[in-house]
């Protein structure tokens, strides 16, 4: 792009993205390819340091103890690439994006930036981020051992504005001893909603406690979930509009858990609101006062320092039903500015943050399960996971079977819709409407939030 055409557009991209974000196996048989030559002779090239000095400036999110593994990435990568040093800009994710926004309007974005599913798609479309491909498709970065689905969604209208870092899946925690105390089965990936509704209510009945402990209208991940195992998408495929047909696919779900807050096996909103006050650590299932949650698979291992025996497992599934609803999400991307100066040495550090032992030597799935399944392998053989994790990492494996497609990464204007979702819902657990004029309501709601920014 001409830098003059960088000038004009550079006021009416800043308030866009401010508008935006305001809501919130190579099986090769041993053979050497050639995107592998060109990568082995990159990484000799590095390992050597034979380049120009070069500053990569690097920003992410998270809190302190990322910070400080982060920054020993940093050094180590320095270390075995002398001519490489980095400006650190870690943060809080609160603020994260606003400062971002104004960074791409002013061309000043750093090279490397840690990117999220909910904004990714806002910063591709303003032409923030670099296409990547480039430097798959010349070996730079490694992807042979990334299940596809996963790495498409960093692909934004045919560029890959991301390279995905890490994976998670939809699940439901549980606390073995409150199921065993009720008498219930532990359930496995084979069960059906209906057997959920049952355990619930079960452990309700028997113990007196919470049989499902979580938010299930905090977003619209697990609707998501319920809409793509029966067969539909959350949105049309232009992502202007909601895209099922039948409102009846959301009052049921809807329907559903009124009832098991009717019956006190679920906590109504005041309850939940309560609940969210004790912290991750401190919420029912983990100190027994709650048999599950719905949550992302790393839940286990999050919260084991309190208690280390919460078992995952993938959500129930339709009765009759073949459609695959589960989708592996990234966990969050690199992305590579488009003023940046370096991309080929940015792109180098990030095939390095992806795939080297020395890398996740340090990380330790602090940042998600690690997306390459040779990475993993190696961490579960290293012995250096605790239990937990060794389970989560090998529950990936597992839960691939059932995921299908993943979808396209989330549309402009998410945050509002995820708001519109839990607003109408939260009107039927009210009594204030029915789960059927919730249902239209919702509808209503997020075609005009989608139509507006999409």
């Amino acid at each position: 792009m001409k830098r003059s055409l960088k000038k004009l557009t550079a006021l009416s991209m800043a308030a866009a993205m401010a508008f935006s974000l305001a809501g919130c196996s190579s099986g090769n048989g041993g053979e050497t390819t050639a995107a592998e030559a060109a990568k082995t002779d990159t990484q000799a090239a590095g390992t050597e340091s034979t380049g120009e000095p070069v500053t990569l400036k690097i920003t992410w999110w998270g809190g302190q103890g990322r910070h400080d593994y982060t920054q020993k990435m940093l050094d180590a990568y320095t270390a075995s690439h002398p001519n490489v040093t980095f400006e650190a800009m870690p943060s809080g994710w609160d603020g994260y994006f606003d400062k971002l926004a104004t960074q791409a309007a002013s061309g000043s974005m750093p090279d490397i930036v840690q990117m999220d599913y909910l904004y990714i798609t806002t910063y591709a479309k303003n032409n923030s981020l670099a296409d990547l491909q480039q430097f798959v498709d010349d070996g730079t970065i490694d992807t042979s051992k990334i299940d596809q689905n996963l790495l498409n969604t960093g692909n934004i209208n045919g560029k890959l504005n991301g390279m995905v870092l890490s994976s998670s899946y939809l699940s439901v925690g549980y606390n073995p001893e409150v199921l065993a105390d009720a008498g219930v089965t532990e359930p496995d990936s084979s069960w059906t909603w209906d057997d959920f509704i049952q355990t619930a209510e079960t452990v309700k009945e028997k113990t007196g406690k919470y049989g499902m402990a979580g938010g299930p209208v905090d977003d619209t991940n697990l609707f998501n979930y319920w809409v793509r195992q029966h067969g539909e998408s959350l949105f049309s495929e232009d992502k202007k509009a909601i895209g099922y047909a039948d409102d009846k696919l959301c009052s049921d779900f809807i329907q559903m858990w009124a009832d098991l807050m009717a019956k006190g096996a679920a906590p109504n909103p005041d309850e939940y609101a309560a609940i969210q006050t004790l912290g991750e650590e401190g919420r029912p299932v983990v100190t027994g006062e709650g048999a599950m949650l719905t949550e992302w698979n790393n839940y286990a291992t999050k919260v084991s320092g309190t208690n280390d025996k919460l078992k995952m497992v993938t959500p129930p599934m339709v009765a009759g039903s073949d459609a695959k609803g589960l989708w592996m999400k990234p966990g969050m991307f690199f992305s590579i500015a488009e003023t940046s100066k370096v991309k080929k040495e940015a792109a180098e550090f990030i095939d390095w943050f992806v795939n080297s032992e020395e890398a996740n030597d340090i990380m330790m799935a602090e940042r998600g399960t690690p997306v390459s399944s040779e990475i993993r392998d190696y961490m579960v053989a290293s012995g250096k996971l605790s239990d937990q994790q060794a389970t989560m990492f090998k529950g990936v494996e597992d839960a691939l079977a059932l995921c299908g497609e993943t979808p396209d990464p989330d549309p402009v204007g998410m945050s509002e819709v995820n708001k519109s979702f839990k607003n109408a819902a939260y009107s039927a657990f009210y009594g204030q409407m029915t789960p059927e004029e919730a249902a239209a309501k919702f509808r209503k709601d997020a075609d005009a939030i989608l139509s507006r920014n999409n």
